[in-house]
């Protein structure tokens, strides 16, 4: 049996839209997301510890209970022993913990997330023993004391 061939009318070719690639295939199909945001960025685990210390030592300490601890980015300006990490208003009952200065000028051991939440809490136990006027290791439970 023979077969005919078709006589092909050469056609112009007709451009492809750019979201095909070279075999004439769109890139990826709809099911396949751009990569999401990260769930959690140094700003929230910045809170975080904030949050988790302040609470911490608003139950050890009665003094502390209706103090607010809040957070800044940066200090207004740097004061004659550098630039301050928190500033402490007894009349106001304020705590304002500056995140910049004690996230980027503080010097890990190890750079690591224990270490940075670390660094943290340190700086609100200080701030909070600067408001009491205590020893910031006379902050902690019993347990900590020999």
């Amino acid at each position: 049996m023979l077969r005919r061939r078709t006589s092909r009318t050469t056609a112009t070719p007709t451009a492809r839209p750019s979201r095909h690639g070279r075999h004439g295939r769109e890139g990826r199909s709809p099911v396949v997301r751009p990569p999401l945001p990260p769930l959690e960025t140094r700003i929230d685990r910045f809170d975080l510890a904030v949050g988790t210390a302040a609470e911490f030592l608003r139950s050890a300490w009665p003094d502390l209970r209706d103090v607010r601890f809040e957070i800044g980015d940066l200090p207004p300006a740097a004061d004659g022993e550098g630039i301050p990490r928190w500033t402490v208003s007894t009349a106001e009952k304020r705590i304002i913990l500056y995140r910049i200065p004690i996230e980027r000028l503080s010097h890990l051991h190890r750079n690591d997330d224990l270490h940075r939440r670390m660094v943290i809490e340190a700086s609100v136990f200080r701030a909070a023993a600067e408001y009491l006027d205590r020893d910031p290791w006379d902050l902690g439970p019993e347990r900590f004391h020999f």
